[in-house]
């Protein structure tokens, strides 16, 4: 199903255009999250703190891939809003030359590297085998998160929402109940939680790219025997790499100050470890829809904008705003009174002083949502009105903050990990404020 998203209602037609992405996107999240609540539950803390630093590994290093796929799909949007076929056809086809490229040689280097990758993040001996088993074995679902990510982005840019939930919503249920027979049943370990995430991300990688093939002729034909053609077209790559880069480098920039983040966090010793691992699940799911709508926004404006309809780029940022703030407001007072009870989630209840450290992080966090969802909005902005470099210095302004405030408050003993989390949702707010002043004196 398409939706044309330069008619009608703006905040109907956003609202129900980004509903199936959130959805997805939550889904999605179910990919590590069921390794978590199982690992923790079934193999313990230290289990529980391996999956959770592998879990911010691979998400910098799928945020490469995420972000290229990211960059191409505001290009795609903005060819279909101005009903230029050529274009998107032409971009199409430069963008998967592309990106296929970069995952094949990012695939090599994290094998190669895997043993230098953990040392870099300062594991503890303790869980440094364990962790290494897991990310051996995860590592393989890069190639599948690119597949996954480049027709999920090419559908949503034709309008097409509801097709990437339906993959994602197969292989969340497929990715649960394999990590029940893999490390329950079949008592295989880590790697048994990592093996059927893979499986998973296979299966809707696959899956989504069959599909768009049979279903989609012109994609196919772009694809096909004229993508070499189509793909060696300077110009057309020109705009694919300024795109994806942009898009790819914010995306990077931002998870690779996570991985310091998470570098320091493992100084702090497995509890901390382990805590920060749950809390970051909950926090990653509880703002989750925020990001999902941003980035519908971003899909909003792109199409738009290739459309020339300024009026109406104006009311759907308007709404887009009210929307956001109101949705993280409600979801912040959520998690900051049921913060301990999310917690136990992930972790036995006799674990109090894991439960108290992530209840604390939580309560900091959970308390700025509204900041991290303006600053999704702000992305998704600058990345659909053709000005995608700015997304770059807002990251760099939100992380650079977060991590200098982070390693600077962190050491003073009466301070110690809270310097951590507080320097989180300062980064978020000085980065706001350098989009919303950028944005007025532009007069966008």
């Amino acid at each position: 199903m398409k939706n044309d998203l330069t008619k009608g209602s703006v905040t109907k037609t956003m609202l129900f255009f980004a509903a199936p992405m959130i959805l997805g996107n939550l889904l999605q999240q179910f990919y590590n999250i069921a390794d978590s609540l199982i690992v923790g539950q079934f193999l313990g803390a230290d289990a529980l703190a391996a999956v959770g630093s592998a879990y911010t590994l691979m998400t910098f290093l799928t945020s490469v891939l995420i972000g290229l796929c990211m960059g191409s799909g505001s290009l795609f949007s903005f060819y279909y809003g101005k009903k230029d076929e050529c274009g998107l056809h032409k971009s199409a086809s430069a963008s998967f030359l592309f990106i296929l490229t970069v995952t094949i040689i990012v695939n090599i280097a994290v094998f190669l590297g895997i043993d230098k990758i953990l040392r870099l993040l300062q594991v503890p001996t303790s869980i440094y085998e364990m962790m290494r088993e897991y990310v051996a074995v995860i590592f393989v679902g890069i190639f599948f998160i690119f597949l996954y990510n480049y027709f999920a982005y090419l559908l949503r840019a034709m309008g097409n929402s509801v097709t990437p939930l339906w993959f994602l919503g197969a292989a969340a249920i497929l990715n649960v109940l394999l990590d029940l027979l893999f490390v329950v049943e079949f008592t295989w370990g880590i790697k048994g939680a990592a093996a059927a995430t893979v499986i998973a991300q296979a299966v809707s990688g696959v899956g989504i790219g069959i599909y768009s093939l049979i279903k989609e002729p012109d994609l196919r034909a772009c694809l096909g025997k004229e993508i070499f053609k189509a793909g060696s077209s300077k110009g057309a790559i020109a705009q694919v790499v300024r795109f994806s880069l942009a898009a790819c480098i914010q995306q990077s920039v931002m998870n690779f100050g996570i991985l310091m983040i998470q570098g320091l966090v493992n100084t702090f010793g497995t509890a901390v470890m382990a805590a920060f691992a749950a809390a970051v699940k909950i926090d990653t799911l509880a703002y989750m829809p925020a990001q999902e709508f941003a980035n519908a926004y971003s899909i909003f404006i792109a199409q738009n904008y290739g459309a020339k309809q300024p009026e109406r780029l104006k009311k759907g940022t308007k709404a887009a705003v009210g929307i956001s703030v109101l949705f993280c407001l409600a979801v912040s007072a959520f998690v900051y009174v049921s913060a301990p009870l999310l917690m136990r989630a992930f972790v036995e209840a006799e674990e109090t002083g894991i439960i108290a450290i992530g209840t604390g992080y939580l309560h900091i966090e959970g308390s700025f949502y509204w900041g991290i969802g303006l600053l999704f909005l702000l992305y998704g902005y600058f990345r659909g009105s053709g000005k995608p470099e700015m997304s770059i210095v807002l990251t760099v302004i939100s992380l650079g903050s977060r991590v200098a405030l982070a390693y600077i408050l962190s050491p003073f003993p009466d301070i110690g990990v809270y310097g951590i989390w507080w320097a989180i949702p300062i980064g978020w707010i000085l980065a706001d404020a350098a989009g919303i002043l950028f944005y007025i004196n532009r007069g966008a």
